[in-house]
């Protein structure tokens, strides 16, 4: 039986990861693709956004599995192992798999858990794509909103003069096969040739930088490295390969909400800007029931920059109803609820 070849996408919130597995999947050429996605939150709205896709997979519960339990590189053996067994049980029937980290996860410990007997010999990681945010390095950040970056900054016993954010990045950036520079519609061609002149300081020399907008690449370009990467972790070092565990901050926390009468889009998001200028929240995505509308309505939100978009029209066995997830520090779920409950 052949292995799974396993395509590890990684980089921090709102980088781009699910616009970009969301596209693949819609041109997947005739793959039959699993993708595991290490959802933050108990709301599984990167997941349903992804098995919303028409023509991703004819089975989309059963090829699209969220864990929800935490940081994926924190419990590849109590959550990742056993659902990966799972997926491994019937691995004829696929033909490549994704998996989505959190924007908390290193990527190592991950690519690690491939060398165990138990999916050695069912799966390998074919290749490691870091998605870079072009338009918050462009803007002096890692991540698109600053006091994210600050909130997540933590102690290292090695390194105290470096932040967890920064370290994290170079984990990834070191991790990775190829880099794919998101987001690079939205600044200028001599912010993008600083950018990547930049990244190629941090790459090693065969690790290229692909530009993307919107997610749209070919899969071709993503799938089909061929790199065994457990098989050669000792040329991707990491600030942790001393470490047996990785904190996080504790402080930082989802919370949902749900209204099932429709709303008024625009007022909406005029709500929620006026909540992130309030509130330490770094992401928001979801689902809206958009008043007098028949497509159900994806939102999506970085600091205080908001897209949106209708993704498909809203099936007559599910309830509409809009369903949001808050990420950010120290978020009290009755105050977003109060800020919110009158959008109709």
């Amino acid at each position: 039986m052949h292995k799974i070849p396993v395509t590890v996408i990684t980089g921090f919130l709102g980088a781009g990861k699910t616009t970009l597995i969301r596209h693949l999947l819609q041109n997947n050429q005739g793959r039959r693709v699993a993708v595991m996605v290490n959802e933050f939150g108990e709301v599984g709205i990167d997941g349903d956004l992804l098995k919303s896709c028409q023509t991703c997979d004819d089975n989309p519960n059963d090829n699209i599995v969220e864990l929800t339990n935490g940081c994926l590189c924190c419990t590849v053996q109590e959550e990742f192992l056993p659902t990966m067994q799972k997926l491994l049980e019937r691995r004829q029937q696929l033909d490549c798999m994704l998996i989505e980290t959190s924007g908390l996860a290193l990527p190592k410990p991950l690519v690690q858990a491939f060398r165990w007997p138990e999916i050695r010999n069912g799966a390998t990681v074919d290749g490691v794509i870091t998605v870079v945010d072009g338009f918050a390095i462009a803007r002096g950040r890692l991540v698109a909103d600053l006091e994210a970056l600050t909130a997540q900054r933590q102690a290292d016993p090695n390194l105290e003069h470096e932040t967890p954010i920064e370290e994290l990045f170079e984990d990834q950036l070191a991790c990775a096969d190829l880099v794919l520079l998101a987001k690079t519609d939205l600044i200028s061609e001599i912010e993008l040739e600083k950018i990547i002149s930049w990244l190629k300081t941090q790459l090693r020399s065969t690790v290229k930088i692909v530009t993307c907008a919107d997610g749209q690449i070919s899969p071709d370009v993503l799938l089909g490295f061929n790199a065994a990467v457990e098989d050669n972790l000792a040329s991707r070092p990491s600030h942790h390969d001393h470490e047996e565990e990785h904190d996080h901050d504790e402080e930082i926390n989802s919370v949902q909400f749900c209204l099932d009468s429709p709303v008024d889009a625009q007022i909406l998001t005029r709500r929620i800007k006026e909540l992130v200028a309030r509130e330490e929240i770094y992401r928001v995505k979801g689902f809206v029931n958009v008043a007098n509308k028949p497509m159900r309505m994806v939102l999506q939100g970085v600091g205080d920059r908001f897209d949106s978009f209708f993704d498909r029209p809203w099936q007559s066995t599910e309830t509409r109803q809009t369903r949001l997830v808050f990420i950010g520090r120290s978020l009290d779920s009755q105050r977003i609820e109060q800020a919110l409950t009158r959008v109709c």
